[in-house]
Parts: C-alpha cells; sequence; structure tokens
C-alpha cells in the first residue's frame, strides 16, 4: 500500500433512494427490509487481505440476509474507471476508496448523503453507526455543497508519522520538542547514523514534514488557509518561512540518510528496515509494507512531529472507506451492507488480518500500529495535507519542495517558488 498511490484512487458518489427495501434507519439494520442485490466495486485486489476480510463479510451477510453482492476487485484502476461510469450511468452501486479521491466528485455534487447510514443499528450491537465511529474523523472530512461531511463511511484509517524500531536504545527517549529532535539527530551523526531515511523521489512522504511543521508553527489549517488567499499572501506568514527552515536544517544539518536524493523507492526504506537510519516519515502502512525485512527484535514505534513555539499536537489522519453512488440503481441494500460490515467481528479482521487501524475504539490497532492508535485518540486530528486538491499539490507544493528537500534551494526560495506557483495556479484556475 502505498501512501498517494493507493490514496489517489477513484471518485466519490452517493444516494439516492431507490427501489430495494427500505433504508438502513428505516429497518434499523442490515437484518430488516427487503433482499434486494446491488453491485460493489473495490479499489483492493483480490489477493490483498483488505479484500479477503470485505469477501468474507460479503460471504456471511449473503447467507443471513439473502442479497445477491456482486463484486468486483478494481483495484487502484479503479480511479480511472469510476468517473467515467459515473457519467455513463454505469456506476456500481458501492464502491470504496480513500476519502481525499472519493471527495473529487463531492465537489461536483455527486455524492450524497449518508447520514441515514450513520443513524442506522448496528446488526446485534444495540448501537448506531455513529456511536461506533468517532465523529471528529468525520469532521476532518470536507463539505459536500449541502455542508455535510457525511458522504464516506469509514472502515479502515491511515496516519503519519515518524516510524522507527522502538527497540533501538538509541531512540529510547522520544524527543518532546523540535529543539530536542535536532539534538537526537546530532547524537545519532555523531555515531555516523542517519537520523532520517528518504527516497528522495516521493513528494508526498517526504513532504509529511513539513505539512505538520506548518500546523506546529502556525496553528490548524495553515495550507487551506495558504491555499484560499489566491493572492499568495498567505506564503508571506513568518511562520510559513520558520517551518520552511526547520526542513532546510534536516538537510543541512547532514542528517538525511547518504544518497537519499537520488534514490528510488524502495532503496532507503529498505535500508531503514535493515536499521541503516533511525526514523522514516512515512504513512502507517508501512509496518504491512516493512513486515518481512525487519528482524525478530523489531518493535515498530511512531513519533509524532513534536510542538514548536504553538504547542499544536494535531495528529494526521486519512479515511478509506464506503460510497454510494447518486445514481446507484440499488443504493438500500448497498446501504445496509456499509451497517453490517462496521460489526465488530466484521470490522476487527481489518486489523487482526489486514494489519490496519479501524475507526472504531474498541478494536485494538495491530500491536505495530499501537502508537498510532494511541495517537489518534489522544490528540485532535486533522486531514493531511488540509485537504487541498491534488492539482495543487503537484504544481505548487511538491516541486518546489523537492528542490528544498534535495538541498538545491534555500527555505526562502522555496517559499518564494511556492508562492509564485501558488498565483499562477490561481491565474489559471480563475
Amino acid at each position: 500500500m502505498r501512501g498517494p498511490k493507493i490514496v489517489a484512487a477513484g471518485v466519490m458518489a452517493a444516494l439516492a433512494l431507490a427501489a430495494c427495501g427500505g433504508s438502513p434507519s428505516e429497518n434499523g439494520s442490515a437484518e430488516g427490509g427487503g433482499k434486494g442485490e446491488f453491485t460493489y466495486w473495490s479499489m483492493w485486489r483480490a489477493d490483498e487481505p483488505q479484500a479477503k476480510v470485505i469477501k468474507a463479510a460479503i460471504d456471511r451477510f449473503q447467507a443471513e440476509t439473502g442479497t445477491k453482492v456482486k463484486v468486483e476487485w478494481q483495484g487502484r484502476d479503479i480511479k480511472v474507471k469510476i468517473g467515467p461510469a459515473i457519467a455513463a450511468g454505469k456506476a456500481p452501486d458501492l464502491w470504496d476508496n480513500a476519502a481525499d479521491v472519493v471527495s473529487t466528485t463531492v465537489v461536483t455534487g455527486q455524492a450524497a448523503d449518508l447520514s441515514s447510514v450513520f443513524d442506522s443499528q448496528v446488526p446485534g450491537e444495540g448501537k448506531k453507526v455513529s456511536e461506533l465511529i468517532d465523529t471528529k474523523l468525520v469532521d476532518t472530512l470536507p463539505k459536500d455543497p449541502s455542508g455535510s461531511t457525511k458522504w464516506l463511511v469509514p472502515y479502515e484509517l491511515i496516519s503519519t508519522g515518524w516510524f522507527y524500531n522502538a527497540a533501538d536504545k538509541d531512540l529510547a527517549e522520544q524527543p518532546k520538542t523540535w529543539d530536542e529532535l535536532i539534538k537526537l539527530c546530532d547524537a545519532l551523526k555523531a555515531k555516523d547514523k542517519p537520523c532520517l531515511a528518504s527516497d528522495g523521489e516521493l513528494m508526498w512522504e517526504n513532504f509529511l514534514t513539513l505539512d505538520l511543521l506548518l500546523v506546529r508553527d502556525n496553528g490548524a489549517g495553515t495550507l487551506a488557509k495558504i491555499f484560499e488567499d489566491k493572492s499568495g499572501a498567505g506564503w508571506d506568514a513568518p511562520g510559513v518561512l520558520e517551518s520552511a527552515k526547520r526542513m532546510e536544517q534536516l538537510v543541512k544539518g547532514g542528517y538525511l540518510i547518504k544518497g537519499y536524493d537520488a534514490s528510488k523507492y524502495p532503496a532507503q526504506q529498505t535500508n531503514w528496515a535493515q536499521g541503516k537510519a533511525a526514523f522514516l516519515s512515512n504513512g502507517s502502512w508501512v509496518a504491512a509494507e516493512v513486515s518481512t525485512l525487519v528482524g525478530p527484535d523489531w518493535k515498530m514505534g511512531a513519533l509524532q512531529i513534536p510542538p514548536t513555539k504553538g504547542g499544536n499536537t494535531e495528529v494526521n489522519v486519512s479515511l478509506i472507506g464506503f460510497s454510494v453512488p447518486k445514481k446507484a440503481e440499488n443504493p438500500e441494500p448497498a446501504k445496509r451492507f456499509i451497517s453490517y460490515f462496521i460489526k465488530k467481528d466484521n470490522l476487527e479482521k481489518i486489523a487482526t488480518e489486514a494489519k490496519n487501524i479501524t475507526p472504531r475504539a474498541d478494536i485494538p490497532a495491530p500491536a505495530e500500529l499501537a502508537d498510532v492508535q494511541k495517537q489518534l485518540s489522544s490528540n485532535p486530528v486533522r486531514p493531511v495535507l488540509d485537504n487541498l486538491p491534488r492539482e495543487y499539490n503537484q504544481k505548487v507544493l511538491f516541486p518546489a519542495f523537492l528542490e528544498m528537500w534535495h538541498g538545491k534551494i534555500s527555505a526562502q526560495e522555496f517559499v518564494a517558488k511556492a508562492k509564485e506557483a501558488h498565483v499562477q495556479y490561481w491565474k489559471t484556475a480563475g
């Protein structure tokens, strides 16, 4: 599972009331209403752990309810198929994907409110979906044209951070401030151990640290505020340059693994997993990616970028979940399946078998991600990169950032280049 690659996998859609039985709120659970049938497209390939978990739940759902589910394991290609399918009126009744990609159809009014699913009872548990999924997670989603954020029901959470081997004695004391982090990097450097591994080509993963530093130095919603000011004045805020200088500090301080700026994924990630660097900036899926590379004594830990002058402790979160296209022919049985899948005995397998975090607090994360789950539950959460449009990231943020990250330009030059690209972006966008 690759960050921007898997997180970029589709387009969202929403509900339309149609014929196959009552809504989840009317039926109270997936066990009520008519049998019906629905089609489902998934972002997972059939051989992936998430697909196997969902397939097992579909089999149980069909046996228990008599509903027929026609599922297609589209894989990541769903991102190029779902839009045309919606436009042609041939969309599936249900599909899943990461929220940042699903949201691209929300702004065009193709996504409907899934409030009826959140209000429905989870079969056999006596609680509503909304009582089992923390509302602060759904609140991180951008609003649809009606002002609702309930256009996706999450079943898997992704977070970001600096991942490390908690069994490494050099990392026994975790830094609580940025200055302490730099002090730790200096101590590691004195031992000829790189502080941070980085596959230099990966724009999204490498930008994650600056994403959180901007929040730490400037407060919540920093990137969103920069984006919304079409004049580019947001780039002139003093804290923006301060955050960029912290990134420059990592580069100029010699804390990065040698050769990172010319490396291709997964070269440096592999080096990190083999103990050749202390930290790796990445998403929580990295635990599964390196599971066969780490040694038997490896214990996965996750460090959040520590507070700077502002004391902000927000943690990044991205949601993967279910969506129902507005033009779906059979939305009601699809909605009932969503409520059904949130059952603990279904959803917990996302943790135990797919090795990822679920949106239910009563389902423990896999041991490798225990730190991440604790951070998500004990801190405010925010959307990665403030839900900025992918096109903006690719045209404005990433190109100038990578030049700075590779040591080719200074922090001041990064800010200037990003501001220039920002102004041009809005001139083109109108």
